[in-house]
């Protein structure tokens, strides 16, 4: 579903990605893990067309995307839910959710803003109230489902536990195996590298911008040198 090959990244002088190489295939949950400052975020904003690669192609369903304006990388079904939520503070949530469908023309965005009430019941109560007014663990789940309004066949999920107490934490990664259990493949940026590789089928490793483990999510979380730098062992 997504190629992306021996991709640069800078920020004036700071190569912040140096050949970066991965693949998601259709269906997968594909983690990447890393420290701080790894280059996480920088990869998902290259592959949603926010940032443009010196070098490098990113193919997505076939298509070389790369340098695309990211209204169109959207209207391809690639879509990024960022980290920090991101939500329009001053508008409602259900406003929220309609600018999540802003590309949309089909007639299917009612029904699917009542899906999106069915899987966050706590949203629905909420959708008259403003969307900076809602705690943080609301504010993501608002985040999430503007992200889904879009129809995403690869949904680019950055550090959506970030800041949240842990039973929410559970609550958001059950979240995103429905999500991929329901037929949307996820590529899962997440400081929680334990929860992340329990629930994803591959992960990649990323440090200071270069890829440097990759394999089965249950193999990464297994190795000790992968235990000593992500998982506090």
């Amino acid at each position: 579903m997504l190629k992306v090959e021996n991709v640069n990244v800078y920020y004036g002088a700071i190569h912040a990605l140096k050949d970066v190489s991965i693949q998601v295939n259709e269906g997968e949950i594909v983690t990447l893990i890393g420290a701080n400052g790894a280059g996480k975020t920088t990869l998902l904003k290259t592959l949603s067309g926010l940032l443009t690669p010196k070098t490098g192609t990113i193919t997505f369903l076939g298509k070389d995307i790369t340098g695309i304006h990211a209204p169109e990388i959207v209207k391809s079904g690639l879509i990024h839910c960022p980290e920090g939520r991101r939500v329009f503070a001053n508008l409602s949530v259900e406003e929220n959710l309609e600018l999540g469908a802003y590309l949309r023309k089909d007639r299917e965005v009612k029904e699917d803003m009542e899906q999106i009430y069915s899987r966050f019941p706590r949203l629905r109560e909420r959708k008259r109230q403003q969307a900076g007014t809602l705690s943080g663990g609301e504010q993501q789940m608002l985040a999430i489902g503007r992200a889904l309004m879009g129809r995403p066949k690869l949904l680019l999920l950055d550090e959506p536990s970030m800041g949240l107490a842990p039973i929410l934490v559970q609550e958001i990664f059950n979240i995103i195996q429905e999500i991929n259990q329901s037929g949307t493949t996820v590529l899962l940026v997440e400081q929680n590298a334990n929860q992340a590789l329990k629930i994803a089928n591959r992960a990649y490793v990323l440090e200071t911008g270069k890829i440097v483990l990759s394999g089965a999510a249950n193999v990464l979380r297994a190795s000790e040198d992968v235990k000593k730098a992500y998982l506090g062992a």
